[in-house]
């Protein structure tokens, strides 16, 4: 089987669209709170870098517990986060193609 073609011209604004829609979350973000803003620095930076929508989604939420945890604000982390945290952590542990 072969493997499929690069879809060309036509993704490029598509792709370009859902960047900017995402990139309007930014203003949302409390720059002041590094706990805050480390995470969602992260999320973007290894969406660029890795090419890869899904390492950065998965970087943030690893990262936002563990500074919530180093600031002595752990109780701001609510359960249903830390569940979402460890099936990113699990993603990088086994499902990261290496």
């Amino acid at each position: 089987m072969q493997p499929l073609q690069h879809l060309g011209y036509a993704d490029g604004p598509a792709l370009i669209a859902v960047g900017v829609m995402m990139f309007g979350s930014a203003t949302k973000i409390d720059f002041d709170d590094l706990t805050e803003a480390v995470p969602a620095f992260v999320t973007v930076v290894m969406m660029l870098f890795t090419y890869n929508i899904a390492n950065g989604l998965t970087a943030g939420p690893i990262l936002y517990p563990l500074l919530k945890l180093a600031a002595g604000r752990w109780r701001e982390v609510k359960a249903g986060s830390v569940v979402l945290d460890l099936a990113c952590l699990v993603y990088y542990v086994f499902g990261l193609p290496h």
